[in-house]
């Protein structure tokens, strides 16, 4: 097996199963140091001998404890090279957090967006690979840049709010891409396909698109070519919805995530 991670340093959200899991124990067998992020303190913590780093714990359903990660992965390590956006859930009872947002829209993308924002600077200067998981799931939705990230009407068993959450997760990736040419930083969204995992048990067809794609050989890729792609299984050029495509609701939608989470704007 190549060993063209060695050396690398993976932070992977979502670890604790499924497809975080078997990427975090893939790329450690590549070399990478992975920095394993669950919310599930006994499965989290089960990876720590295979991975040889200690995981860190934290549930997105708490914006607190997102701030918490962010501060612990830049004391952990002074680099990151590959950043996986994995975790995420499905919720078919509509709730808000303690936050105040739609449970399914802040664990999906709120969250993640909020760890980004807060470990940029620290990929930037690493000119890391933002891997965003996203869903075919996307094209049910449309884009409401309005949203106070509330539960959304019809909520209709969760997929309503579930495919909103996926379509803001690519379009995040786009306006990101947008702000990384001059960092050398690459954002992509990859939908990995129909995956059995504790969200919907694993199969094999992300592990085929992780030693073929993008993310098993990041540092070979074109970075001009694959900045702000949707991959769709195999495929680089995924199709997007029009809600995606449409660069002003990206920056609509980017604008008010930003203020929304009380950040400071970022181009």
């Amino acid at each position: 097996m190549t060993d063209s991670l060695r050396g690398k340093t993976v932070v992977i959200t979502g670890a604790s199963s499924g497809i975080g899991e078997h990427t975090a124990r893939v790329l450690a067998r590549r070399g990478a140091r992975v920095i394993a992020v669950g919310r599930n303190p006994e499965r989290t913590l089960a990876l720590e001998p295979a991975l040889g780093t200690q995981p860190l714990l934290a549930d997105f359903v708490r914006l607190d404890e997102v701030r918490r990660l962010a501060a612990a992965v830049l004391s952990a390590t002074d680099r990151i090279d590959i950043i996986v956006h994995n975790a995420g859930g499905f919720f078919f009872a509509p709730s808000l957090t303690d936050d105040g947002f739609e449970r399914t829209l802040q664990v999906n993308y709120l969250a993640p967006f909020l760890l980004h924002r807060l470990l940029h600077e620290r990929l930037a200067a690493s000119a890391a690979r933002v891997i965003i998981t996203s869903s075919t799931t996307h094209r049910m939705a449309r884009a409401d840049t309005s949203t106070r990230f509330d539960v959304p009407r019809p909520y209709r068993m969760g997929t309503t709010a579930y495919a909103a959450s996926k379509l803001y997760d690519l379009m995040w990736a786009r306006a990101l891409a947008r702000r990384t040419p001059d960092t050398g930083m690459t954002a992509v969204a990859v939908h990995p396909g129909n995956v059995r995992t504790a969200i919907n048990s694993n199969g094999p067809r992300f592990i085929d698109w992780l030693y073929s794609g993008p993310v098993g050989r990041p540092f070979t890729i074109d970075a001009a070519a694959n900045n702000g792609h949707y991959v769709d299984r195999h495929e680089v050029n995924g199709r997007m919805s029009p809600p995606a495509l449409d660069a002003g609701l990206v920056e609509q939608l980017w604008s008010h995530t930003e203020m929304t989470l009380g950040l400071a704007p970022l181009g």
